[in-house]
């Protein structure tokens, strides 16, 4: 399904902070509809003078009136000029009779959508945006109780402030909406005193675990709020007072007695004027409980990768010493590879310890890998200008510890025995696409007899780390003309199949 962005823009008729409105109209679109208990959508003017539906929100507070969305489709003649009256007038327009929708009754509500534009001015936009119709259900007729009476209310008030640019509100921060409360969590209404006027039982429910024990209403959610408060709470979010008296359109959190309930504050605001406030409500104490489980392991895999940094780091270390120390040039060559085949190790997991993502940037890995080269060129009497061309891009700790150590045997290769004793440049070239990740280790050397591939430990290494662990495939060859086309070419090809998988 198309993003709003993607349906709005094409119209040719709405902005970028048109557009911006809408997405923040938007995140409130499921408060919108649970409050009205009603389907909303959301109609954007059309370049051939009509409207196109871009968002739609069904109630979870009472049954749907449509099964199929409307998200992309003009609008029905039926709704056409009411929802023309309500962009034209800048007026909300209700239906004057009930409108029948597949044999059922509704009553539609249009209201134009104006924006603010900016946060500390009044000025709004001289047309509306675009327009909301509201669609209740009328066949399930009988009593409102005083919980869907004060929701509708809400729903009015909020419906009246988009009609005059005042929600949503621009002072309001842009937060993680994980554990954001809903309607059904816990609804308290405040006057313009802070005064609580009406609190849904899940509303009360979570005050009372907190270890309130009355009646919120008739009481100053503020008084109630501080009365939670131990003097054992160093912190208090400073936030906490603007949203418990609903002056601020803010979110915060309060805990007591172990459970946190996270507190929303919607001011409500007549021409401008606040004439009281909605604060929703959610008992959110085993989502902070996840969360910090979350950064608890999190940090833990960090510093595990950390520490295992240093440990490969420091045997990288030993090594290097005992092979300064050995005579043996057999030996002291083992020992010098096994130091870098550690150290190569090591540098991805140096990557992996500065974060808490457990993928890579392997551009970033392996240039630090090439690094290690200069060592061993120095060692061989020669001098190597590496070049590195294309992205491998991002790629998951598993996959990028065996590349890099199989990247970093094919270059030492390339330097110990294409280019021994002489000057010349290894070529790293690297093309990434859907299907596959292909590399090219090109040097210009001596190159290999066609056909004789190497069969020391390096070779055996490549082949089990590119085949065994990626599943990948593997090729040498020499490069046979010219002074700038002799030598040997590796190629290595990745299947990236298991980016895709769950």
């Amino acid at each position: 399904m198309s993003t709003l962005s993607d349906l709005v823009l094409p119209e040719g008729r709405s902005s970028e902070a048109d557009v911006e409105w809408l997405h923040l109209l938007v995140g409130d679109w499921q408060l919108l509809a649970d409050l009205a208990f009603a389907d909303i959508v959301l109609w954007v003017p059309s370049h051939d003078g009509s409207f196109l539906a871009v968002a739609h929100a069904r109630p979870s507070s009472s049954a749907t009136l449509f099964y199929r969305d409307f998200v992309g489709q003009p609008i029905k003649p039926e709704w056409k000029a009411q929802v023309t009256e309500a962009f034209e007038t800048v007026k909300i327009v209700d239906s004057s009779a009930p409108d029948w929708y597949e044999e059922t009754p509704t009553r539609v509500r249009a209201v134009p959508v104006l924006r603010r534009l900016s946060a500390s001015g009044s000025e709004t936009t001289g047309s509306p945006i675009a327009v909301i119709t509201r669609h209740t259900n009328l066949s399930e007729a009988r009593t409102p109780s005083r919980q869907e009476l004060t929701f509708n209310d809400c729903a009015n008030d909020l419906f009246g402030m988009i009609a005059s640019a005042d929600f949503p509100d621009l002072g309001a921060p842009t937060g993680p909406r994980r554990g954001a409360p809903r309607a059904s969590d816990g609804l308290i209404r405040l006057d313009v005193d802070g005064t609580a006027t009406f609190a849904s039982p899940n509303g009360l429910s979570a005050f009372n675990r907190m270890g309130f024990a009355g009646e919120l209403e008739g009481e100053s959610l503020a008084e109630v709020t501080t009365s939670l408060l131990t003097t054992k709470q160093l912190t208090v979010d400073e936030s906490l007072p603007l949203v418990v008296t609903g002056r601020a359109p803010w979110r915060t959190d309060i805990e007591a007695r172990g459970v946190t309930v996270s507190l929303r504050a919607i001011p409500i605001r007549n021409r401008g004027a606040r004439v009281g406030a909605i604060v929703l409500c959610r008992d959110v104490t085993e989502v902070r409980h996840q969360e910090r489980e979350l950064i608890t392991k999190d940090a833990t895999i960090r510093e595990i990768h950390h520490r295992v940094k240093n440990n490969l780091q420091t045997v990288a270390s030993l090594l290097r010493i005992q092979a300064r120390r050995t005579h043996n040039e057999v030996a002291k060559d083992s020992l010098q590879q096994a130091m870098r085949r550690v150290a190569a190790i090591a540098v991805v997991h140096d990557t992996l310890s500065e974060g808490l993502s457990q993928q890579v940037d392997f551009d970033t890995v392996f240039d630090r890998v090439l690094l290690l080269i200069a060592e061993v060129a120095s060692s061989h009497n020669t001098t190597v200008h590496p070049k590195s061309t294309g992205s491998f891009g991002i790629l998951p700790s598993e996959y990028a510890t065996p590349l890099a150590l199989a990247l970093t045997e094919l270059v030492t290769n390339a330097v110990e025995h294409g280019l021994a004793g002489r000057d010349g440049e290894v070529q790293i070239t690297a093309l990434r696409t859907d299907d596959y990740l292909s590399v090219k280790v090109r040097d210009n050397g001596v190159g290999l007899p066609e056909g004789k591939v190497g069969a020391g430990l390096g070779t055996q290494i490549v082949r089990t780390l590119i085949q065994g662990e990626l599943g990948g495939t593997i090729d040498w060859h020499t490069l046979m003309g010219g002074a700038g086309d002799s030598g040997t070419e590796v190629t290595i090809e990745i299947p990236m199949t298991w980016l895709n998988k769950p």
